[in-house]
């Protein structure tokens, strides 16, 4: 992404996991982490990924250090294309590493990012976050926001979408038809976020998702604390 990105393999699932990092400006202390998934490997999809960095800048800019995992088979991560099972194994191994590494540091907001194939892996990650955090040793934290891109409702059925999780859809998406998001949310009783004549590549209106991705962060951060405190 840029010379500041740190590269690295951590032992993963089934073998070498290969990891991005990125870390917010230095003179600030990170707010928190993010965990980024990208979109289907067996069509091109890897860490460096247009939308995948349009979300690593999204969420440097709140202030979380940025982890970027190539799902198993991708790059320099070892092991095959599992359809979207063996991939929630590599994002909780990506968690545990980045929360070992950085989660006594940094302040308490936890957020994930996926974009389409990657968007479905990620929201099973949502889903599963209550049950899973104690046992791969995260800090008793909520998952306060996971923004979903062009989610590939098509391709892998999502999990269960909590008040959490934000779908962002382009109105002209040629890959994931937003009438079977709208179908999906519906069933799920969640809203999309639309960018009117956006694709699913968002191709010349990556600034504009930026900002929406920001949008959505602030907007579900904020709601999680009113619930916090009215518990």
């Amino acid at each position: 992404m840029n010379a500041q990105t740190e590269r690295l393999l951590i032992q993963g699932p089934v073998g070498s996991l290969e990891l991005a990092i990125d870390q917010p400006a230095a003179h600030d202390r990170a707010q928190g982490l993010a965990v980024i998934a990208h979109p289907h490997p067996l069509y091109g999809g890897n860490l460096d990924h247009k939308v995948v960095q349009t979300l690593v800048r999204a969420f440097l800019e709140i202030g979380l250090v940025c982890v970027r995992p190539n799902f198993r088979g991708v790059g320099n991560s070892q092991g095959e294309h599992a359809h979207g099972q063996g991939e929630q194994h590599d994002l909780w191994a990506a968690w545990q590493w980045a929360e070992t590494q950085y989660g006594q540091s940094v302040g308490g907001l936890r957020c994930m990012g996926g974009f389409s194939f990657g968007a479905a892996v990620a929201s099973f990650i949502a889903d599963q976050w209550a049950d899973h955090r104690q046992t791969l040793s995260l800090r008793s934290l909520p998952l306060q926001a996971c923004v979903l891109i062009g989610l590939a409702v098509t391709r892998l059925t999502p999990a269960k979408l909590g008040d959490e999780v934000a779908l962002l859809h382009g109105e002209n998406d040629e890959v994931v038809p937003l009438e079977a998001v709208y179908r999906f949310a519906e069933d799920q009783k969640k809203s999309v976020l639309v960018m009117p004549g956006a694709g699913h590549f968002y191709h010349g209106r990556l600034t504009e998702l930026r900002s929406q991705i920001q949008f959505a962060v602030r907007g579900l951060a904020t709601e999680q604390v009113k619930s916090d405190h009215a518990e």
